[in-house]
């Protein structure tokens, strides 16, 4: 589904992903789409932050509550980082800015339309004893219940989607906080300290020193 109020970008989005092999059905509003999403059968949503009447942040919300929310991509044209870490935060799995790359913005649609999660067994992430409960937000840890931050949440899936595979420091940074751009913080390095002290040390998370980290399983 393609949420957006530019008839442009509407037109341009759903073209370019028929072409790739995928049905497309198309809101200019919030509210229609929340209406369109009430039938199930949408695997993944580009959604723009800034419509009239509701904005997309407001849409986000509302999906959030729902058990079978599927993924959601924001497009925001948006500059104030903060929106773009709301958008995350209520469950947004990337954010997207415009102008937007449309090679790059497939390239995404690629690798997250395959986590769409239309029953209940298909919501979960499992891998390395930690068991994600994407639609209920909750964490365990070899049968233990965690109780995680949204952030530190995000943050583990986005690894446990790519396990077996080193996630780049400057991808982190982009992908779960929203950010262009390496403010010189160590917030991804705090963030994986929290999600060991949590969940143990065991934890099957290697840091790849001076390039990032990654989720194996033994």
């Amino acid at each position: 589904m393609v949420v957006d109020d530019e008839e442009r970008i509407r037109g341009l989005l759903a073209r370019s992903l028929s072409s790739e092999g995928h049905s497309v059905v198309t809101a200019a509003t919030a509210n229609a789409a929340l209406d369109r999403l009430q039938g199930g059968g949408v695997d993944l949503v580009l959604l723009d932050l800034v419509m009239p009447g509701p904005s997309g942040l407001s849409m986000l919300k509302v999906m959030k509550q729902r058990t079978d929310m599927p993924p959601v991509i924001v497009l925001s044209g948006v500059t104030d980082v903060g929106a773009r870490v709301q958008a995350l935060d209520n469950g947004a799995v990337d954010v997207v800015a415009k102008p937007f790359s449309l090679t790059e913005l497939l390239a995404r649609v690629r690798r997250n339309v395959g986590q769409a999660r239309p029953a209940r067994d298909d919501q979960v992430l499992e891998a390395g004893g930690v068991r994600l409960d994407l639609g209920r937000r909750r964490a365990g840890f070899h049968d233990v219940g965690v109780t995680l931050t949204e952030r530190e949440f995000s943050l583990l899936a986005h690894l446990m989607r790519r396990r077996g595979q080193v996630c780049r420091r400057e991808e982190l940074l982009h992908d779960v906080w929203g950010l262009e751009f390496d403010p010189g913080s160590n917030v991804v390095e705090v963030c994986v300290g929290r999600l060991r002290s949590k969940l143990g040390q065991d934890l099957p998370l290697e840091t790849v020193r001076g390039v990032g980290y990654c989720f194996y399983e033994d």
